[in-house]
């Protein structure tokens, strides 16, 4: 029996406009994208010879295919936190109650930080004395924040969400460091830090997670935008997109608000356009939200018209999300394994270059070879990810909807 806080499946598609059942294809179509394109950066992690020499972002040493190598991949983690957020809303609108949405969020969240500590820690390092906190971690948490948020009006939701992507910027200015004892809760929230144990470095919080519950709870809170008629979503995804661009280059143009890292004009125009677009990732600033999601956005009516076997490759990696960035973590982290031991070094050499943070000198590939080796990875994972998403389909719900 439903609540009167947790109205009925009918009731959210009256309040929409779209039969809560009919699945948009053009989110799994999105999520598989920009997980491919996560690969590439992972797999330049792994492979290029370049992999930590240098940030593939300064422009004082990088040259253009390298910059929009690492660049596009900017737009991974924003729209895979965003679009968690409208699967939620999506299954709160398909009839599940709050309660039950609000548990399923709570205990996959927590299940996802598990995760991260563990098996993705170690896929990473070989080993489990060395965390690092990343996008899965981030969701997880995200997940148990909005565990909690899904009780209020999703209006309220959006405003949450909207209130803390405009506004954490404000809070660039307070550091760690000059907080004492609350130093360690400040860097999980928004400022990434090193984890120091009795001086001791245990890891990385790469993803300090405040602006990522914004992320999500955003969109949590623009749900019922996609169960909209097909003309209206159109009208507002790309009305909300195009305002998230124009906002990202009015403030960028003006460097009033929304990035704590400026900007400025080089002799070259291709390295002042390579500034500009170098926005803050850790944690993500309001511009680098701006840049990223605005164009995913406007993308979403474009993939609705992506059909049959065009579609079906980014569709079967979108369904199965968790499975995918599991297999690819160790599929290039093992294949890495076998390149340092072909180069002479031992197979946990390139573990080191992450633990570390110092380059590994001769080993890698040029860039090129990273980019085959980002197809050959890919292909490989694609059937898979087909059988996972066919036992998935086969077998709804229950455990496998945790993975």
């Amino acid at each position: 029996m439903q609540t009167p806080a947790s109205p009925s499946s009918a009731d959210a598609a009256m309040a929409t406009g779209r039969p809560p059942d009919q699945r948009l294809a053009s989110i799994d179509l999105l999520r598989g994208l920009v997980m491919v394109i996560m690969v590439l950066d992972h797999v330049r992690d792994f492979f290029h010879d370049q992999a930590l020499a240098f940030d593939p972002l300064d422009l004082e040493r990088t040259y253009p295919l390298l910059y929009a190598t690492r660049w596009i991949t900017h737009f991974c983690a924003p729209v895979f936190v965003f679009l968690a957020g409208v699967s939620a809303w999506l299954q709160f609108a398909r009839g599940k109650t709050r309660l039950e949405l609000s548990r399923f969020l709570l205990t996959r969240g927590l299940w996802l930080v598990l995760m991260e500590l563990t098996v993705i820690s170690f896929g990473w390092h070989w080993r489990l004395d060395f965390l690092f906190l990343q996008v899965i971690w981030a969701i997880g948490w995200s997940m148990v924040a909005l565990a909690g948020l899904v009780w209020l009006p999703w209006k309220v939701v959006l405003a949450v969400g909207a209130g803390i992507l405009l506004g954490h910027n404000l809070l660039d200015g307070v550091q760690a460091q000059d907080l004492g004892a609350a130093a360690p809760a400040w860097a999980l929230l928004h400022q990434q830090a090193p984890i120091l144990i009795a001086g001791k470095l245990w890891g990385l919080v790469a993803y300090p997670l405040l602006p990522w519950i914004g992320v999500m709870a955003l969109g949590y809170g623009l749900g019922p935008a996609f169960l909209q008629p097909e003309r209206r979503r159109h009208v507002l995804l790309l009305g909300l997109g195009g305002g998230m661009v124009l906002l990202f280059v009015l403030l960028r143009a003006t460097q009033v608000y929304g990035d704590p890292d400026g900007w400025r004009v080089w002799p070259a125009p291709g390295r002042t356009a390579m500034d500009f677009l170098s926005t803050t990732k850790y944690p993500p600033s309001l511009l680098y939200a701006c840049m990223t999601l605005g164009p995913a956005l406007l993308l979403l009516p474009a993939l609705e018209k992506l059909k049959g076997r065009w579609a079906e490759p980014w569709a079967t990696f979108g369904a199965v999300p968790f499975f995918f960035y599991i297999a690819h973590i160790y599929l290039a982290h093992a294949a890495s394994s076998l390149l340092a031991l072909a180069q002479g070094y031992p197979a946990w050499g390139v573990s080191d270059i992450f633990r570390n943070g110092q380059a590994l000198q001769g080993f890698g590939l040029p860039l090129a070879w990273t980019y085959l080796i980002w197809v050959a990875a890919v292909v490989a994972l694609y059937l898979p990810c087909r059988w996972f998403a066919g036992v998935k389909r086969r077998h709804p719900g229950g455990v496998l909807s945790y993975l």
